[in-house]
């Protein structure tokens, strides 16, 4: 897990090909308890005020302020008192972002299972949620700074192969807007990945 954080410029792009970037990249979570660390498999494209399906559609607010920083930053929310993550696309004031939806387990195992609860290893960090308590996230890393390298980071690693005949296409989950838009990407084939695994390459 030595691998340096990805660059600010990395985010500082169009927010689907970041998205599809993302995927194969190593995310790592270090807490006072231990390193836990995965391989991002399946994420969500959001597109700001341009896309209803955007926390910042309407606009900011102080729950949202985070989409309208810099690129490279740690959006959280909350739902239904389970957290999700999201990494910050673009130039401030855009409010583009990823939501990180999945991750194949690499590191930490026997710590994400004692926060999940002993949860078989399929279901550690398959969904949103599943993966924010795996890997011990929550509001108070809304904001923080990926590309600082500690605590929590997105490494310059690529530990999953994803060539374009690996990634898959389909509409996003759980929302109620722009539902057919094609801004989910996943890894084929991937058990870790939650939800529908087809539609479009």
């Amino acid at each position: 897990m030595s691998a340096r954080p990805l660059p600010r410029e990395f985010y500082d792009r169009d927010v689907v090909q970041v998205a599809r970037d993302l995927l194969g990249k190593r995310l790592t979570r270090v807490t006072s308890e231990g390193a836990t660390s995965g391989a991002i498999v399946e994420v969500e494209a959001y597109r700001g005020q341009h896309d209803p399906a955007a926390h910042s559609y309407r606009g900011q607010t102080a729950r949202n302020a985070t989409m309208f920083g810099p690129p490279g930053h740690l959006y959280v929310y909350t739902i239904h008192a389970k957290f999700c993550m999201n990494v910050v696309t673009e130039p401030a004031g855009v409010a583009h972002a990823v939501l990180i939806r999945g991750v194949e387990p690499l590191d930490g195992l026997p710590l994400m299972q004692q926060r999940r609860g002993r949860e078989p290893l399929v279901e550690l960090t398959r969904g949103p949620a599943r993966l924010c308590q795996a890997m011990s996230v929550d509001r108070t890393l809304d904001g923080w700074d990926l590309t600082l390298g500690r605590e929590i980071w997105i490494a310059d690693e690529q530990v999953l192969p994803t060539p374009d005949t690996a990634i898959i296409a389909s509409p996003r989950i759980g929302i109620s807007s722009a539902q057919d838009a094609l801004l989910r990407f996943f890894v084929n084939r991937n058990a870790f990945v939650s939800g529908p695994k087809r539609y479009h390459r």
